[in-house]
């Protein structure tokens, strides 16, 4: 049975994009059907226009429907992604998450599998604390949560996080290894979700 995951995330200047979409091609990989939303931008213009790679990505990016509540109901499972913010969440993904609490109230979130992923300047500048964030949402709604761990080489070869991958942006955009890394954390968000809904069609 093929899993249905929703990538919801937001990116200003596309690293967390470009990890979103290689989640998601992971997930599709492994047999899921997969649905890529970002949250709405809440920044002003001006803001936006004083980064000029934030303008580019958000004029590149029209194409990407926005997050909606149906796109968590429909989900068998969801990968979230967010920049760091000192060491939390951006604000754009936390304001969606905050509209939530209708569906956590009737048990539309629970018993889903969820993974996370980030990426802050440095390799240091809150990644860790970031998923860990999210992962208290996932708590919450009563998530499985499925961390990549250390189950494949990728992961080592992507600086070895096992909370979730996370890149470092002042290094540019993604390397290959952190794009593999990120693919193998779609797929294995969907193999795991396949077998839950597996075991819980034998009950």
């Amino acid at each position: 049975m093929g899993a249905k995951v929703a990538v919801i995330y937001y990116s200003a200047t596309g690293n967390v994009h470009a990890l979103a979409e290689a989640i998601a091609e992971g997930a599709v990989d492994a047999g899921a059907e997969v649905r890529l939303r970002r949250v709405a931008e809440l920044a002003p213009e001006n803001a936006i226009d004083a980064n000029p790679a934030w303008r580019a990505h958000v004029e590149a990016t029209p194409h990407v429907e926005t997050a909606t509540h149906e796109d968590l109901t429909w989900a068998d499972a969801y990968a979230f992604g967010s920049p760091t913010r000192y060491g939390n969440i951006a604000a754009q993904l936390k304001q969606f998450i905050d509209t939530t609490g209708g569906l956590w109230a009737t048990g539309q979130l629970a018993d889903k599998a969820a993974t996370a992923f980030t990426s802050a300047a440095n390799p240091q500048g809150g990644n860790e604390s970031t998923l860990l964030a999210l992962y208290n949402t996932f708590y919450h709604w009563g998530a499985f949560i499925v961390p990549p761990g250390y189950t494949d080489p990728s992961i080592h070869a992507a600086r070895g996080n096992p909370y979730g991958i996370a890149h470092p942006g002042a290094e540019g955009a993604p390397t290959v290894a952190t794009l593999t890394a990120a693919r193998y954390q779609g797929r294995r968000l969907a193999i795991v979700t396949a077998r839950l809904l597996e075991s819980a069609l034998v009950k």
